[in-house]
């Protein structure tokens, strides 16, 4: 059913796109300052000693309020409305309300295969994609959950032994590849995803930086660009 009453707390109603604050009052203006404040707020990130994730819910809200703290008031915050990708006939991601108990659920099955160490490159792969479908369905922020999501199993990865290369993989191949996985626990794609960026590294060495995405990925459209359940 439509729901023709439905505002969108998120967006500047005189705008049409998401509240910011930096002053950006189109689309194009909003992911120019998204991709440089995020791109400064990555460099200095690095620049410190690097944080050891496990897939918690304060991790991901740490890692938003890092990228997007210049660029959204809600940065870190948890979303309260429903969404989904602005594609016909895609499907809402987990209810807001969910979110936390979500959250927990996944790092339960993350750790069963203690964080991804210890994993012969294909098992690797494999095991990847089924939990990166897990918290893809999450969906926890309102924008930036793919480069949340990057970052952090980027960190987590490189942590297990093997560097992500996001600079191999297009936004269409991913979005259609996240798709399957959630609509029909039809992992291959993204397996065939992570086969290909996935290289052993020595968890004891720094990050290569340039292997990690922090815009959108290439050919990618609004990637987080969502419909309200019901809204027409």
């Amino acid at each position: 059913m439509c729901d023709e009453q439905f505002v969108d707390p998120y967006i500047n109603r005189q705008t049409g796109i998401l509240a910011n604050l930096v002053g950006a009052t189109t689309y194009d203006e909003l992911r120019n300052a998204e991709g440089e404040f995020v791109a400064l707020r990555m460099n200095e990130f690095f620049s410190k000693p690097i944080v050891r994730v496990t897939g918690s819910l304060d991790d991901f809200r740490m890692l938003h309020l890092i990228l997007f703290q210049d660029i959204y008031a809600w940065a870190g915050e948890i979303r309260t409305v429903e969404i989904r990708k602005n594609i016909e006939g895609a499907e809402f991601f987990l209810p807001s309300a969910n979110i936390a108990m979500g959250v927990t659920w996944a790092q339960g099955e993350l750790m069963k295969d203690d964080m991804l160490v210890g994993l012969a490159p294909q098992l690797f792969a494999r095991r990847l994609a089924y939990h990166y479908d897990n918290y893809n369905f999450i969906h926890p922020f309102r924008e930036g959950n793919g480069r949340v999501q990057r970052l952090f199993w980027t960190l987590l990865c490189h942590d297990a032994g093997y560097d992500l290369d996001w600079r191999l993989v297009g936004g269409e191949e991913n979005d259609e590849a996240s798709r399957i996985a959630a609509e029909q626990q039809d992992y291959t794609g993204l397996e065939r995803i992570f086969t290909r960026i996935a290289s052993p590294c020595d968890p004891n060495t720094p990050i290569n930086r340039e292997i990690l995405t922090v815009g959108h990925l290439h050919g990618e459209s609004e990637n987080d660009a969502m419909k309200r359940k019901g809204k027409s």
